[in-house]
């Protein structure tokens, strides 16, 4: 449940005057296993020693937040509950607490094809190594592929899975609450306009100076094109693909985009894109619709005015819902 980079456009353009007085300030950087991005419009007169403050907080929160939620850090609090919730309730933070509410929330809107249980059959797949598990192992992790499974306990602000195979994996969602976090610290230090992104996950602050911001969603099947550029200001945009993480086998494409209710790779479509103001809700329905196919994914789309979507089917025929629809 990865996300893909989106490629991020910037046009350029003459900026007005006010290009005398203020500048770009920008880094990319590693972390939670993509590459992250922090652009931001600054005057001036404010030292650059604070510009750069800016850019090591949002930098920390990426690395604070993987170092909270990464199955692959032993000492994560995802890790604690992977290792315990099945025999105890784990007290978390309310941080995880209330991300682990979305998730929850997300499969409910998506009748199950968000799951962050998926991660019961889907640490079983090594794409860099090319390795898959065999239909048995699949079969017997389905079991413990139920988002249900996953009980949350407000007043203890406690988890607990009610399958002894239960795992879950935040991917679907953590880079989301990443981004929604760094643009409030920028917004918090009065910035107006900025960019964050992490992987596929971006959300823009305002507009690029009296211009929106370009963002291209990347061609599923062609390694250096954009399938199309989107003109935006004050959204986030989420893009899940095949095209990141997989390897082919007989044919066959095994990437990181598991359908909960199979264990194997979704098919339906080749690349979705979602549009909308919460972060976090539009990491997670990027992966669920992409799970969904086009026709269930964009009559899902189509009944929450809040979000819209760019699907790429398996024909590489690109699909708009209903509010990005020209007359």
């Amino acid at each position: 449940m990865g996300k893909i980079s989106a490629v991020i456009i910037i046009m350029l353009f003459t900026l007005s005057s006010h290009s005398a007085l203020a500048q770009w300030h920008k880094k990319s950087f590693k972390v939670m296993g993509t590459l992250a991005h922090v652009e931001f419009w600054l005057d001036d007169s404010v030292p650059q020693a604070t510009a750069d403050k800016l850019i090591l907080a949002v930098e920390q929160e990426m690395q604070r937040i993987d170092k909270t939620m990464s199955p692959y850090i032993a000492t994560s609090e995802l890790s604690a509950i992977n290792r315990d919730a099945a025999t105890k309730p784990v007290i978390i933070s309310k941080e995880l607490f209330d991300l682990l509410t979305d998730a929850h929330n997300v499969a409910v809107l998506t009748h199950g094809m968000f799951d962050i249980t998926y991660a019961s059959i889907g640490y079983q797949y090594d794409y860099r190594k090319h390795q898959k598990p065999d239909q048995t192992a699949i079969n017997n992790a389905l079991k413990a592929i139920n988002y249900q499974a996953v009980t949350l306990d407000k007043s203890s602000s406690s988890v607990r899975f009610t399958h002894a195979d239960v795992k879950i994996d935040l991917g679907g969602i953590a880079k989301g609450h990443a981004v929604k976090n760094c643009i409030a610290i920028l917004k918090e230090a009065g910035i107006e306009h900025a960019l964050i992104s992490a992987g596929g996950d971006t959300t823009l602050l305002g507009d690029r100076i009296g211009r929106p911001w370009f963002v291209g969603i990347k061609h599923p099947r062609a390694e250096d094109k954009t399938a199309v550029q989107l003109p935006l200001s004050n959204e986030s945009i989420s893009t899940s693909g095949d095209y990141e993480r997989y390897f082919i086998e007989d044919g066959i494409r095994y990437h990181h985009i598991i359908n909960p209710k199979t264990g194997d790779s979704a098919r339906n479509v080749v690349s979705v894109s979602i549009i909308g103001k919460n972060p976090t809700y539009v990491d997670a329905l990027s992966t669920a619709i992409f799970v969904m196919g086009l026709q269930q994914g964009m009559a899902l789309i189509n009944e929450l005015p809040e979000y819209e979507a760019i699907i790429i089917d398996n024909q590489q025929t690109l699909h708009v819902s209903t509010g990005l629809q020209q007359d």
